[in-house]
């Protein structure tokens, strides 16, 4: 068997976009990938156009030794771009692997460790009144962990402003509030999206009592591992850090230095399923346990649950589409996906990934680069979005 063709298909769906690969065998069976760099589609298409000699006429069954070639293969190694594009290509190479031997992915991983993967609950919401409704709702579903997504600044006339102290102070009022009402019992957690510098992160916990808040995702750039380290030593409550990391070696620090406590492995941006193993069994060695960033659509849910039902340390995969999010998984273009089943996905049993996408559809509707946000501070300068 040898790969005959790798096809990308860049997608609109709902307001985001994705983009899902696709690798055929001379044999006639296919894998699907997907990128998680989302909002740089056309870049990481480069990247495949530039790896697709590479894997014409290879075995598709040697994946460890093709992410080698793809990763090292180059003067410049790495990079968010390139790792990408590897991350598709690995994870669509799993899927014809596991078709080929006719077992799900997770049975190529060493077998299933669980009978079915949690998730949580992604809250997003721009004032506190949507907090409350929409969390209450939740937990009255069934959803015991919360991570909250705040969009505080989408409540004002130019939603294009934002400024760190007068968030700090809305929110940490709304996080105690949040907590009377759904009781002890709930995980919370938050994601600042690295909106805050360390001296802004300290005063945000300052101004809550403890046990409001069991975690704090990314609240500052993860460029520099000592800047957090330092701030490690300020907070008192978990980190969620990784889902911008590209590679192993991005999360070493991290993880030898305790600096976060949920490791957020994006399988669809770190180097696919191949290295989410490694980092995961790194993180395993350090008690760390896996909390995956997934915010795009089935295939990379798939590849996640797959790599989550083989690692024994396992917290939560990232659920988006609670009712709150303009839907990922649309059925048109993924008509076999992974279906939730509560606040939790069954582990799949078809043979590969589990999941099928409607190329035709991808073609004829056609593809428009989306941008993310830009938000700036009162003063005219920029920050993070």
């Amino acid at each position: 068997m040898k790969i005959s063709a790798v096809k990308t298909f860049p997608v609109n769906i709902g307001s985001g976009s994705q983009l899902v690969i696709k690798i055929e065998t001379d044999n006639g069976l296919h894998g699907w990938g997907a990128s998680g760099l989302s909002g740089r589609e056309l870049a990481v298409i480069g990247a495949i156009d530039h790896f697709r000699p590479l894997l014409l006429g290879r075995d598709p069954m040697q994946i460890g030794a093709i992410w080698q070639d793809l990763y090292r293969g180059q003067y410049f190694e790495g990079g968010r771009v390139l790792t990408a594009a590897i991350s598709a290509i690995d994870i669509a190479l799993y899927d014809i692997k596991g078709k080929a031997l006719g077992v799900p992915v997770y049975e190529l991983l060493g077998g299933k460790q669980r009978n079915y993967v949690p998730c949580f609950a992604s809250v997003r919401f721009s004032t506190l009144e949507a907090l409350l409704e929409q969390s209450k709702r939740l937990v009255n579903e069934g959803w015991d962990m919360l991570r909250l997504a705040p969009a505080e600044f989408e409540a004002q006339t130019d939603i294009s402003l934002f400024e760190p102290r007068k968030s700090i102070a809305l929110l940490a009022d709304w996080m105690v509030k949040l907590r009377k009402e759904v009781g002890h019992n709930v995980t919370i957690g938050i994601d600042y999206h690295t909106r805050l510098t360390p001296a802004e992160t300290y005063s945000f916990m300052k101004r809550m009592p403890e046990g409001t808040l069991d975690f704090i995702e990314e609240p500052i750039r993860d460029e520099n591992p000592e800047a957090y380290e330092n701030l490690r030593k300020m907070i008192d409550i978990p980190f969620a850090i990784g889902e911008e990391f590209s590679s192993k070696w991005q999360f070493l620090p991290y993880i030898e230095r305790n600096i976060t406590q949920y490791a957020r492995i994006d399988v669809c941006n770190v180097g696919g399923i191949t290295e989410s193993m490694k980092v995961a069994a790194m993180a395993e060695a350090h008690y760390i346990d896996l909390m995956p960033h997934n915010p795009l659509g089935p295939i990379c849910t798939a590849a996640t649950i797959h790599v989550a039902a083989a690692s024994p340390n396992f917290s939560w995969l990232e659920e988006v589409n609670t009712g709150a999010h303009v839907s990922t998984n649309d059925p048109k273009y993924y008509p076999v996906q992974p279906k939730i089943e509560g606040p939790r996905y069954p582990l799949p049993t078809a043979p590969g990934l589990g999941v099928e996408f409607n190329e035709a559809l991808a073609l004829k509707e056609g593809f428009k680069p989306v941008e993310i946000p830009r938000l700036k501070r009162n003063d005219g300068s920029f920050t993070n979005w």
